[in-house]
């Protein structure tokens, strides 16, 4: 197994995330390659390796994927025992769903909320649109808290695909101190005391941005 993962700069590339803490999390080794982010060279140096333009990129062998949500589907379909998605039939359905909603929706939420790991702002007034957005996140977790988390304390109990997709979420809400509910703050807090998250915000913490 030769995997490779081509992310953006850790303090801003939320889509870089998702598979980076996926892959952490299911003990898949892997190379990684940063590419750093408002830079005039960055979609050039992305161009090398993808036509799409865009991190991150998963390189497998010969094969490659890019968007998030297609390199979450692909481990999962490539390393079963990792058990990326519940294996439930009802919340894989789910938890597909909900992974699809936000890698196509939110759009308020990312350009008032954008990600900015490790700073600590002041809760922003934010637009109806936005705070639909927040509210809608709230509601899948508690959904999925209350149908599918069980005696885990994640979504759908142990850790899958789907917390990859909200993760970046979780450090926005804690950027920005977004005010949750205590079923929310609980899942929150299991996000960020995962191992792979620690580690993502001290890389970040020591990244050299310009």
């Amino acid at each position: 197994m030769s995997l490779t993962l081509i992310i953006g700069t850790k303090t801003w590339s939320s889509w870089s995330l998702r598979p980076w803490v996926a892959m952490k999390e299911a003990k898949l080794p892997f190379k990684e390659i940063v590419i750093h982010l408002r830079q005039t060279d960055t979609r050039a140096r992305i161009l090398e390796y993808c036509p799409a333009g865009k991190v991150p990129i998963l390189i497998d062998g010969r094969d490659m994927i890019w968007e998030s949500l297609a390199i979450l589907d692909y481990l999962a379909a490539r390393f079963p025992e990792a058990k990326l998605w519940p294996h439930d039939f009802a919340a894989l359905a789910c938890a597909r769903s909900v992974s699809a909603e936000m890698h196509s929706g939110f759009p308020d939420l990312r350009r008032e909320l954008p990600m900015d790991i490790g700073a600590d702002l002041p809760t922003p007034t934010l637009s109806p649109a936005a705070t639909a957005d927040v509210e809608r996140v709230q509601a899948i977790w508690r959904d999925a808290r209350s149908r599918f988390g069980g005696a885990g304390h994640f979504l759908f109990g142990r850790f899958s695909n789907a917390d990859a997709m909200y993760a970046p979420v979780v450090t926005r809400f804690r950027t920005y101190n977004i005010p949750v509910d205590p079923v929310c703050a609980a899942y929150m807090l299991a996000v960020l005391s995962l191992h792979s998250m620690t580690e993502w915000y001290r890389a970040a913490d020591e990244e050299q941005i310009e």
